[in-house]
């Protein structure tokens, strides 16, 4: 095993794609999404999302139509989206690919099982989804979800991503 300084998946400067550049330069808290797959549990890091309230209250997000969180959602109907705090980059990298995982993504931490997928045992804030709609969108999937299950904590100290890295938020006021 090789360790590498930086990304090893990383475009050269004059190979980056533009469109990528665009949106690696919008802060975007980072998530973590679960399902039940046919054999096992798949999971990937999201970033791409938005929650948009309303009766119900939905979450649409961006997916790789290649990943196999993307096709157990599809097939299962359900998911778990954990809003990652930020001690949890290395479970991030695990689940995005990008760090070593001994095991798998799922061995990293303990999960629990819920009936929208594993959330990890330290999960602060997750919900539980149920999809609604999904469609092509550019190189993605688009998927829209209900919110069934709620759980948020006051606490924590989300993980941010931005510009290809993880700045600590400076919060300034009450939180």
């Amino acid at each position: 095993m090789t360790i590498h300084y930086t990304n090893p998946f990383a475009d050269p400067p004059s190979a980056r794609d533009a469109v990528r550049a665009f949106r690696g330069r919008l802060a975007s808290g980072v998530t973590l999404w679960t399902a039940a797959g046919e054999r096992k549990p798949a999971g990937l890091t999201v970033s791409s999302l938005m929650v948009a309230n309303g009766t119900p209250p939905r979450v649409l997000a961006l997916l790789d139509p290649l990943a196999d969180l993307t096709d157990a959602l599809l097939a299962s109907g359900r998911a778990a989206v954990t809003i990652l705090d930020r001690d949890q980059v290395r479970l991030a990298g695990a689940f995005a690919g990008t760090d070593p995982a001994p095991g798998g993504p799922f061995r990293q931490v303990p999960f629990s099982e819920t009936d929208w997928g594993p959330v990890p045992d330290a999960a602060g804030t997750w919900a539980g989804l149920q999809l609604e709609s999904s469609a092509e969108v550019g190189w993605s999937v688009l998927v829209t979800c209900v919110v069934q299950h709620l759980v948020t904590d006051a606490a924590g100290d989300p993980l941010v991503h931005y510009r290809g890295g993880y700045p600590r938020l400076e919060v300034d006021g009450p939180r």
